[in-house]
């Protein structure tokens, strides 16, 4: 079985974190999942939910770094999906800015050659930031696949929620079909 990370940023999307493992296992793909730690705040606000999702993917849920000297507790990834990634996120990343776990994994994921892909989860007022765009093109060039715009993720106005939800089958069909490269 291969090993998907999944790592969420603080969107509301995070919040369907047990579903999309549930469909990701069902895909055949062992899953580890990571949240920054405003997303550990979001999911963790039900005490019960983190211990939940650790017992389904089987691993523990991860926001921090180890501490040195620790063992890793999880097997390593043969892909990893980063959705949804904020702007904070996507900023963070294609600048090398990695204060945070979920940030520092997919970076280094990048030098490793590990397939990642992105789908990023902001609204309409930040994705006129002239950064943002960017941020998306550096991880583009990078190798990262990006899901943004038509064919992923497409901004809403801020404030809106759409009926039909984030695209989450987008993603995971994406990170099933990444090419596998090899160091």
């Amino acid at each position: 079985m291969k090993t998907l990370y999944l790592f969420g940023s603080a969107a509301p999307p995070v919040l369907d974190a047990a579903r999309v493992v549930e469909d990701a296992r069902a895909r055949g793909w062992d899953v580890c999942l990571g949240l920054t730690p405003a997303a550990a705040r979001w999911v963790g606000a039900r005490p019960e939910e983190l211990e939940e999702l650790e017992a389904l993917t089987g691993h523990p849920v991860r926001s921090e770094y180890k501490m040195p000297g620790e063992p890793d507790v999880w097997p390593p990834a043969d892909a990893i999906l980063l959705a949804p990634a904020t702007f904070n996120t996507v900023n963070h990343w294609a600048c090398g800015l990695t204060s945070s776990f979920v940030v520092g994994v997919v970076a280094e994921a990048i030098g490793k050659r590990i397939p990642t892909v992105t789908m990023p989860c902001v609204n309409a007022a930040y994705a006129q930031h002239p950064q943002f765009y960017r941020s998306l093109e550096t991880l583009r060039d990078a190798g990262v696949t990006v899901l943004y715009g038509e064919g992923g993720f497409e901004p809403n106005q801020p404030g809106e929620r759409r009926p039909e939800g984030f695209p989450w089958h987008l993603a995971l069909d994406a990170v099933g079909a990444a090419p596998h490269r090899t160091p």
